[in-house]
């Protein structure tokens, strides 16, 4: 399994100043972390790690090749729990992402609904919001699946955190070979899920992972908060049982992942030692 990194490293910082980083520290994989339909300003002036998904994928392409590092997935985060609106990151911007990554190779595309935001998403019920999931990546998995591409689902939200909700997403859309897992460590377990049985129930499922490990501050937000971004600790410094995930995925057919982890390069070579260690 190959270990990228996410192409957050420097605050403030174009794609190449990441990917310039992302090569000082010895990686070869990293995500293409950020993506925006359209024009970006910040993007423009080269403070944000952004790509746009209008642009020419293949000049994307040519400028991770510039540093010998391959692009392993595109992140299309979204908000699907949210009311359908040309604002909100939604359907257009995945089918975009599906394309993009297709272009060029990429064969996951990441994506999640988020916690609710509207008063509207938080008034849903259990059943609305997933089938206001599956509505909305209906036709980008069939697109998906047209292009040799997976969307991956990442626990990042009310029902994506659990093991349960994933499952439910995945028989309302009928289960299509296209549509996949993007294991989150710790999401998953600051959601109330246990890392470990959900690398299990989805293992032929998981086509990418995000590393993370948290620390014991964070065990009473647990099941309440959905989704932390980065971690800002090394793997096995915190509580979740990363060897555990190991142990299950090691002889997994997955070809890459990330570590989404913000800190020192000490903190991220340690890491990287650790999933060695544990057989990956």
């Amino acid at each position: 399994m190959n270990i990228g990194v996410f192409l957050l490293i420097e605050p403030f910082a174009s794609v190449e100043k990441q990917l310039e980083r992302a090569r000082e520290m010895g990686f070869d994989h990293a995500d293409i972390t950020d993506t925006n339909a359209g024009g970006s300003m910040l993007g423009t002036a080269g403070f944000s790690p952004t790509v746009s998904l209008d642009d020419n994928p293949f000049e994307v392409k040519r400028l991770f090749e510039k540093y010998g590092i391959t692009p392993s997935t595109v992140c299309a985060h979204a908000g699907l729990l949210e009311p359908s609106n040309p604002g909100t990151y939604g359907t257009s911007e995945i089918m975009k992402a599906v394309a993009f990554a297709a272009a060029i190779g990429i064969k996951d595309v990441v994506t999640t609904e988020t916690d609710p935001r509207s008063q509207w998403a938080n008034d849903l019920s259990y059943e609305e919001r997933v089938f206001i999931i599956a509505e909305k990546l209906y036709q980008p998995v069939k697109m998906a699946a047209d292009y040799g591409v997976h969307v991956l689902l990442e626990p990042h939200g009310p029902v994506t955190d659990s093991i349960k909700g994933l499952q439910d997403v995945f028989d309302r859309l009928g289960n299509p070979e296209s549509l996949g897992v993007n294991l989150d460590t710790g999401n998953s377990w600051l959601g109330g899920a246990d890392p470990v049985e959900m690398a299990r129930v989805f293992k032929d499922k998981i086509h990418h992972v995000h590393w993370k490990d948290l620390g014991a501050e964070w065990e009473p937000k647990r099941g309440t908060v959905f989704g932390c971004g980065f971690s800002t600790i090394a793997l096995g410094d915190g509580v979740i049982d990363i060897k555990g995930v190991c142990e299950v995925l090691k002889d997994a057919d997955i070809a890459s992942s990330t570590l989404e982890i913000v800190g020192s390069e000490d903190i991220l070579k340690r890491s990287v030692k650790y999933l060695r260690a544990n057989g990956l």
